[in-house]
């Protein structure tokens, strides 16, 4: 059973980033804070999360001299992130003095260094709120608001990487609605599409907006849309959620729903094989507020968790919202020892008769905010 077993505060208070890993690190790459300056254009900041160490570093700003200035992309939330061989390649994205953004970024893990690659091809328009997965060396773009046309998309881009060529995509089927800041993933060759926001007149945004939770699944082999019948513990329809997988499921956490007026909390499963929800019991104290916006990031048997905004304590009122600076760890499998310092800790037991070793390891973990 999942269980949260690290917190930690004081990282990078950020909203709208966008997340990888390579190896052992977590690159956080732009978003923003409310209450910074975001009127002028400047270099994208990153943040790393060493999950060894459990420490975070901002690696130095890029300085104009630099050759590789030019390559940095500018300070920017909505926009995607993915690893392909140790490279993480941002795509996407808007702020206010520049608005969205459809140049393809590549920052080198075993460098720090950023470059700007040149693909051909149908390169996608301008846009914010997408989705991006990776199947082989095949990059997906799907949905999204696009700067250009003013409207909801849902068009399907594919990018070779080893190539560096963009192709609009074909679809056959009943096509996922146009929405952006929904959620993908994708399991073999199919990438699952859940939640966004989307509009009842159609691409274009008249303020009537809606939240679908119907599940769509697009075949990326065949290129076919599917929508399954799931009529039971399907979860609401909500926007700006994450989503990952572990053991060929899917999992939504958090996310928002403006028509109803909530914020999530809740972990919900998705099973590809029984095609069918449910709601994840999850074990652990000191578990996640209500959130939206955050980032959330999948290595091996642990999800980590950060960022984000929430509402205050006082409303749950869009107009009342603070941007958050900590991180969680969700443990899939976690391991014996993990669970017997947890049950220590919960029940607030004397560990005076523990070998000290784990005295230690107990101290460390309440000293920084664990259970």
């Amino acid at each position: 059973m999942p269980m949260w077993t690290l917190r930690l505060d004081s990282g990078p208070r950020r909203v709208n980033h966008a997340a990888a890993a390579v190896n052992h690190l977590i690159f956080s790459f732009g978003g923003y804070c409310t209450g910074d300056d975001y009127s002028r254009r400047r270099p994208i900041d990153v943040h790393v999360f060493n999950t060894v160490s459990l420490k975070w570093k901002k690696l130095p700003e890029v300085e104009k001299h630099d050759p590789s200035f030019r390559c940095v992309p500018f300070m920017r939330y909505g926009h995607s992130a993915i690893a392909y061989n140790d490279n993480i390649y941002i795509f996407g994205g808007r702020n206010d003095p520049d608005g969205a953004c459809n140049e393809l970024y590549c920052f080198q893990t075993s460098t720090f260094k950023w470059c700007l690659p040149k693909p051909s091809g149908d390169i996608p328009p301008a846009r914010d709120g997408h989705s991006v997965c990776l199947i082989k060396n095949k990059m997906y773009v799907f949905g999204g608001y696009e700067d250009e046309s003013q409207c909801f998309s849902n068009s399907v881009h594919k990018l070779n990487i080893d190539k560096m060529r963009w192709k609009k995509l074909e679809c056959k089927g009943r096509p996922a609605h146009w929405r952006d800041f929904h959620s993908a993933v994708t399991i073999g060759q199919y990438m699952y599409i859940f939640g966004g926001r989307s509009d009842l007149n159609g691409p274009v945004f008249t303020n009537m907006e809606f939240y679908s939770n119907e599940l769509a699944v697009f075949d990326t082999k065949n290129k076919t849309w599917t929508q399954p019948a799931i009529s039971r513990n399907r979860p609401i329809g909500r926007r700006s959620h994450s989503a990952f997988v572990y053991k060929d499921n899917m999992y939504i956490f958090g996310g928002y729903n403006r028509v109803t007026n909530q914020h999530f909390d809740t972990i919900h499963k998705f099973d590809t094989k029984a095609m069918e929800w449910s709601k994840v019991k999850v074990q652990g104290v000191l578990k996640p507020c209500q959130r939206r916006r955050q980032c959330c990031v999948m290595m091996d048997s642990k999800l980590i968790m950060f960022g984000g905004t929430s509402p205050t304590s006082k409303s749950t009122s869009i107009d009342h919202l603070q941007d958050m600076d900590d991180l969680y760890i969700l443990d899939f499998e976690p391991s014996l020892k993990t669970l017997c310092q947890l049950v220590v800790i919960e029940n607030n037991l004397d560990t005076y008769l523990l070998p000290r070793e784990l005295r230690i390891e107990i101290t460390n973990m309440i000293s920084s905010n664990s259970l």
